[in-house]
C-alpha cells in the first residue's frame, strides 16, 4: 500500500465518516486537528476561549465554543479530546450523555493507523506504569533502532518522550515502529488501542484527583496488558495481580530475582531471559544508567519486549551501552569531594522517590512539593538507615518533617521555610553540603510535585544542580 500524499488517505474509515469536534486549541488539541486535516477529515475545534478560537482560526480551521459544540451534538458522532481534559468536564460528560463517542488523541492514531490511512499500520510498542516510563521507552527504542540496522525498520520513540504520536506518524521519514510512552489519561480515553506489544511497569498511588480512585487509575494503566505481547513487572504486588487477573497464561514477567519460565530476570549480576523454552544470556547488569535497582528493572522490561519483537542480545547490549539518562532521572550533576549530586527531580511521587533511594548507599536526602495526598510513611520507614540528613523544601514539607519525626527522630532535618524558590533551593543545599561526606549522595528524590515552587520538574532540577556546584567543593568541608 503506498502511502498517501497529505489529505488523500488511501481509505476512508468509518471514524471520518461524519463531522468531528477536538476538544481544545491547545498544544495536544492543534495536533489533533494537524492530523485530522492531513486524513482529509471534516472537523471544528472546540475552545470556550477567545485566543484559543483565533489560535485555530489561524492555522485554518473552523472553530467554535462550548455551547456552539452542544448545539451541533445531533449530527457529531465523534469527539476527540484532549488527555488532560479530566472525565468530569461538562462538555464531555454532555456529549458522553448525547450519545457521541469520546476518544483521546491517541486512540484517535490508533485507529488512523490500523485503517491504514497514513500508509501501512505500524509497529506499536507501548510502555506504561507509574515511574521508570521515560527511561524504558527510551532504552526500548534504542534497541529497537539497533535491531532495525538489520531489519530496515526504522524506529523511534514517541508519546510523552521526544514528539507525540501524531507528529511520529506525520513525519517525513515514515517510522515504521513506535515505541510509546502512554499516560494513564491517555489510556483512560482509549477503546480499542490494541498494541503489539504492551508493559506495564508498577503501580502507586498517583493522579487519584484525576481519576477518582487508585482503582480506576489502576484500569486505565492496565489496558497495555491486552496487548498481543504482554510484559508485566511481577515484583510489583500490583501489576502481579492485575496480570493474573488477566487469565493469560502468556504474559511475561520481569524481575530483579532469578527468572523462572516465560520471564526476563537477574542471575549472577546478568540479565537473562527464559522465553519459548530457551534461557539466553543477554546482558550484565552492571553499570546500567540510571544506576540502582531503578534502572536494572527499567533495564529489564525494555528487554522483554525487544526480545518478543526481533531484536537479539547483541542488539539490545549495544542499545544499553549507548543509553544516557535523560534529565532529571538521576543523573549525577555535580561531583567533588567524593560526593555525588544526583537529581532525580523527576521522582514526583513517593513510589519515585523509593526507587531511587534503592540501592543509592549513604544519602543526604532533599525533598519536599506537593504529595497530592500521598504519604511518605513507607517511604521514610524504608529508607531511613540510608539518611545521613534530610533537607526539606516545598508545600508539604511540614508533612514529611512529622514523618522524620515519628519514624526516625534521630536524623538530621533541615526545613527551609522559604516560599521563594531560588532561596528554598539555595538554602537546602547548602545545608547539605554542610552534612554530606566522602562517599555519601545528595540525592533529589522529592516525592513530591514542583508545581507549588517551580515551573515544572526541569526547573526544580536545573536549580538543585545550580546551587551544588555554588555551595559545593572540597575546601567548604
Amino acid at each position: 500500500m503506498a502511502v498517501p500524499e497529505r489529505g488523500k488517505p488511501v481509505t476512508r474509515p468509518a471514524i471520518l465518516s461524519g463531522p468531528i469536534l477536538v476538544a481544545g486549541a491547545g498544544v495536544s488539541g492543534l495536533g489533533t486537528a494537524r492530523l485530522l486535516a492531513a486524513a482529509g477529515a471534516a472537523f471544528t475545534v472546540v475552545d470556550d476561549t477567545e485566543g484559543g478560537r483565533l489560535r485555530a482560526e489561524a492555522l485554518g480551521y473552523a472553530a467554535c465554543s462550548g455551547a456552539e459544540a452542544r448545539s451541533r451534538f445531533p449530527e457529531v458522532d465523534l469527539l476527540v479530546t484532549s488527555p488532560g481534559w479530566r472525565p468530569d468536564t461538562p462538555l464531555l460528560i454532555d456529549a458522553m450523555e448525547a450519545g457521541i463517542e469520546v476518544i483521546g488523541d491517541v486512540e484517535l492514531c490508533f485507529r488512523l493507523d490500523r485503517a491504514g490511512v497514513f500508509g501501512p499500520p505500524r509497529t506499536w510498542l507501548v510502555v506504561t506504569g507509574t515511574n521508570g516510563k521515560t527511561t524504558t521507552t527510551g532504552m526500548l527504542a534504542q534497541m529497537m533502532i539497533a535491531a532495525g540496522e538489520d531489519t530496515g525498520r526504522r524506529a523511534g520513540a514517541c508519546g510523552n518522550i521526544g514528539v507525540a504520536v501524531g507528529e511520529a506518524m506525520l513525519a517525513p521519514e515514515r517510522l515504521d515502529v513506535l515505541v510509546a510512552e502512554l499516560s494513564s489519561f491517555q489510556l483512560h480515553w482509549s477503546s480499542e488501542l490494541v498494541p503489539d506489544a504492551g508493559v506495564l511497569l508498577n503501580l502507586a498511588d498517583d493522579h487519584i484527583d484525576w481519576h477518582g480512585s487508585f482503582a480506576d487509575y489502576a484500569a486505565s494503566k492496565a489496558k497495555v496488558l491486552n496487548a498481543a505481547v504482554a510484559v508485566a513487572g511481577i515484583d510489583d504486588a500490583e501489576v502481579a495481580r492485575l496480570a493474573s487477573d488477566t487469565g493469560r497464561a502468556d504474559i511475561i514477567g520481569f524481575t530483579l530475582g532469578e527468572p523462572a519460565d516465560g520471564q526476563v530476570g537477574v542471575v549472577g549480576g546478568r540479565i537473562v531471559a527464559k522465553l519459548g523454552g530457551e534461557t539466553v544470556d543477554v546482558v550484565s547488569a552492571d553499570g546500567i544508567e540510571p544506576a540502582g535497582a531503578a534502572g536494572v528493572l527499567d533495564a529489564l522490561a525494555a528487554t522483554a519486549v525487544a526480545l518478543t519483537q526481533g531484536a537479539t542480545p547483541q542488539h539490545i547490549r549495544h542499545a544499553l551501552s549507548a543509553y544516557e539518562v535523560e534529565g532529571h532521572r538521576g543523573a549525577v550533576v555535580h561531583s567533588a569531594g567524593g560526593v555525588d549530586w544526583v537529581d532525580n527531580s523527576k521522582a514526583t511521587n513517593p513510589h519515585a522517590a523509593d526507587s531511587a533511594l534503592t540501592g543509592a548507599g549513604s544519602v543526604v536526602w532533599v525533598a519536599g512539593g506537593q504529595l497530592k495526598g500521598a504519604s511518605v510513611d513507607a517511604v521514610v520507614k524504608a529508607h531511613a538507615p540510608q539518611f545521613r540528613a534530610v533537607a526539606l523544601l516545598g508545600a508539604d514539607r511540614e508533612l514529611i518533617r512529622l514523618s522524620l519525626a515519628q519514624t526516625a527522630p534521630d536524623i538530621p532535618v533541615f526545613v527551609s521555610d522559604s516560599d521563594d524558590a531560588e532561596q528554598a533551593m539555595d538554602e537546602v543545599v547548602s545545608w547539605a553540603a554542610a552534612q554530606a561526606q566522602p562517599g555519601d549522595t545528595v540525592l533529589l528524590a522529592p516525592a513530591a510535585a514542583s508545581l507549588d515552587m517551580f515551573s515544572g520538574m526541569s526547573a526544580r532540577g536545573d536549580a538543585f544542580a545550580a546551587a551544588a556546584m555554588r555551595h559545593w567543593h572540597p575546601d567548604n568541608k
